[in-house]
């Protein structure tokens, strides 16, 4: 576990010093938070408020849940963190970086910062666990044999190394979550964001999810989980917070 989360051995989003005021988007000075929401509202096309006038800071290190009914906005502040969907207003800081206004390269740079998890795994059927898990390591140019010391370890952590070589279709629901963990984490990021990483799962299969996550916090990755499943989260004992109607609620102990 501790090869594939080694964190020297990525190519680290960072600049000097010097050329910090150049770049922008970057925060001047580090902060203690992995994610910052200043003042965010978020307004679809057709009128739709997803989310009202949202403050919200999550230190490093942490693992939080984001919870609400369905439309409460819980997709659509994970999408907020990784650039997908923009703010109307208010500001969207990440690792030090507004993500409001990167756009192209600069977005991808802090995109290779970040795992995602989604309900619907998002699997390539046509590629094996190893080759879905490699996919965004080999897009970044990454060598094959830095993509091969980093492989192993990221599916032992999620227990496929015996799956190595299977195709999605040859998986359990389960066991297809887990490859999309793998593919999420071996990048190293500091970030993990999985949204509704349980749903399409029984609940023996969920919880072997939750675990998963849970470890990968104890080395040090900030993880943020969005479900609607309030058992799941009562089990966990990690802080939650609820979102209703586009609106924050106070954050409490699970």
């Amino acid at each position: 576990m501790t090869q594939a989360l080694d964190r020297n051995s990525r190519d680290p989003l960072t600049t000097r010093r010097s050329d910090q005021h150049q770049i922008e988007g970057i925060a001047p000075t580090a902060s203690p938070f992995m994610v910052q929401f200043n003042g965010v509202t978020k307004t679809y096309r057709n009128g739709t408020v997803s989310l009202l006038d949202i403050d919200l800071k999550v230190e490093r290190g942490d693992f939080l849940f984001i919870t609400g009914p369905s439309g409460s906005g819980k997709s659509t502040l994970m999408k907020l963190i990784y650039g997908e969907e923009r703010p109307d207003r208010g500001a969207v800081v990440v690792d030090n970086w507004n993500v409001g206004l990167l756009w192209g390269d600069r977005l991808s740079r802090l995109r290779r910062r970040l795992g995602i998890v989604f309900q619907d795994y998002r699997l390539i059927p046509r590629r094996t666990v190893s080759e879905n898990a490699a996919l965004v390591l080999r897009a970044q140019g990454v060598p094959r044999t830095e993509i091969q010391r980093r492989l192993h370890p990221a599916l032992e952590v999620v227990g496929l190394q015996d799956k190595a070589n299977c195709f999605p279709e040859e998986l359990s629901g389960g066991e297809q979550q887990r490859a999309s963990i793998a593919r999420a984490i071996i990048g190293t990021p500091d970030l993990l964001l999985a949204d509704e990483p349980t749903g399409n799962l029984d609940p023996e299969n969920a919880w072997q999810v939750i675990k998963i996550l849970k470890r990968l916090n104890t080395v040090g990755i900030t993880v943020m989980v969005a479900t609607h499943d309030a058992s799941l989260v009562q089990k966990s004992q990690h802080p939650v917070i609820r979102l209703h109607q586009g609106r924050l609620q106070p954050k409490v102990a699970s």
